[in-house]
């Protein structure tokens, strides 16, 4: 049966990859990103495109409207947008923590409350994490706390909607080529690349194939998932 997905953060990397598996599949997509992607859609390919501040008041419901309005349904919810902003706890800034916490954790939790009663039996919402909310890494406070938060979120989430047959989950990307790790030196990047098992970073495509499988796999729920090529096991506990 084709499903209906809200995918944030839609416009690149991560996001983008899970948004053009759906619509490869035949699903229908509602794109949610500050600005369009302008990715060139295929013919036929069910995508509604959709220019939301997901931090603004009331921006949850009015994603979930849209998405009802275009597809008279939801079955996937996938909260990927997100921001990173480092710095040292004696260096970082009390705005930037705030924003940080306001676009991974808040805008999350907003927009499962508006959609999760829409969601029927066989629904699922998938959040994305990240290895620094379960691991420490020097200079990521605002992050790794946002993202620690999307994992206790997850949690919580799975119980509340298990009796309705809805499941929740968290995949973990580990470190992934993106616009965003881009901004990465390559001393950083080569050190990274030392810390991970299989040697090297993980593909959006990758992780895109791993939140497909988790949103349609019915008997899991509250799981937090690794498509890290090993890192958390190599940083261990």
């Amino acid at each position: 049966m084709q499903r209906v997905w809200i995918v944030t953060g839609a416009s690149r990397g991560i996001g983008e990859a899970i948004a053009a598996k759906a619509a490869a599949g035949g699903d229908a997509v509602a794109c949610v990103a500050r600005s369009p992607s302008g990715r060139p859609w295929a013919a036929g390919a069910r995508v509604l495109e959709l220019a939301e501040d997901l931090t603004a008041e009331h921006a949850g419901e009015r994603v979930v409207a849209a998405a009802l309005e275009a597809f008279g349904r939801i079955d996937v919810v996938v909260n990927n947008a997100g921001l990173h902003r480092g710095g040292r706890i004696e260096t970082l800034l009390d705005e930037d923590f705030e924003r940080v916490l306001a676009t991974n954790l808040r805008a999350p939790l907003r927009l499962c409350r508006a959609a999760a009663p829409h969601l029927r039996a066989g629904g699922a919402i998938v959040n994305i994490g990240a290895v620094v909310g379960l691991r420490g890494f020097p200079g990521d406070s605002a992050y790794g706390s946002s993202k620690a938060g999307v994992a206790g979120l997850t949690r919580v989430l799975a119980i509340e909607l298990a009796r309705r047959g809805v499941t929740v989950n968290c995949v973990i990307p580990g470190f992934t080529e993106t616009e965003m790790t881009a901004a990465v030196d390559e001393r950083a990047r080569k050190r990274l690349r030392e810390r991970i098992p299989l040697g090297r970073p993980c593909t959006p495509e990758e992780v895109a194939d791993v939140v497909h499988w988790v949103a349609g796999s019915p008997s899991m729920t509250g799981a937090l998932i690794p498509v890290d090529g090993g890192l958390m096991a190599a940083l261990g506990s």
